[in-house]
């Protein structure tokens, strides 16, 4: 069986997939499982979750600053103009996941995103539609959920928009990053 928590040199128990990195260790204390309700942040850690897929959440973090650059700020009322030249410059920059469909998928999300403003008002009041009546406690790794009923029916909604990059198991991991689920492990000092 895996260690669910790891004692850090601080002396405080974290969840173990933080290890003594200071960037995700700083994550995983200030944002992780933290309730987001700002629509740029709830739409830069949809695509950044999106970016993730088939990658270590590390990468992504490391780059998190470039993403922000390439995106202007994640920033969807901006990202939903671009065109070819600059999925190109995306695509030229070694900063960010250089990957074509995940580029296109994050101008294509912005573009959905003015959609929803439309119809819910915030993409907060959409998002937080999908939060579970009751999510159990996780008291070891063994715990821990890949997907839930909730983020099912979010990627399967979100899909039905329009929206790309975004499975049942991306949108569980952006439900965590985004605080809709706690899934800190017991014992963890943000618990």
């Amino acid at each position: 069986m895996k260690q669910s928590l790891i004692l850090g040199a601080d002396g405080k128990q974290r969840c173990y997939w933080c290890g003594d990195d200071p960037l995700y260790m700083d994550y995983h204390d200030q944002e992780w499982g933290k309730p987001v309700t700002d629509d740029i942040r709830l739409f830069e850690k949809i695509c950044l979750e999106g970016f993730q897929a088939g990658l270590s959440w590390i990468t992504i973090l490391r780059k998190r600053e470039n993403f922000r650059a390439a995106f202007d700020g994640f920033d969807f009322n901006r990202v939903q103009h671009y065109g070819e030249k600059d999925v190109e410059r995306c695509l030229a920059d070694a900063g960010i996941i250089r990957h074509r469909g995940k580029i296109e998928a994050t101008i294509n999300n912005a573009a959905r995103a003015i959609e929803m403003l439309e119809e819910f008002g915030t993409l907060s009041d959409y998002f937080w539609r999908f939060k579970p009546d009751h999510h159990p406690q996780v008291k070891s790794v063994d715990d821990v959920q890949a997907m839930s009923d909730e983020s099912k029916a979010l990627s399967k909604d979100l899909k039905a928009r329009g929206w790309k990059f975004v499975g049942p198991t991306t949108c569980y991991a952006f439900m965590q990053a985004m605080g809709m689920v706690n899934d800190h492990i017991d014992g963890c000092w943000q618990t």
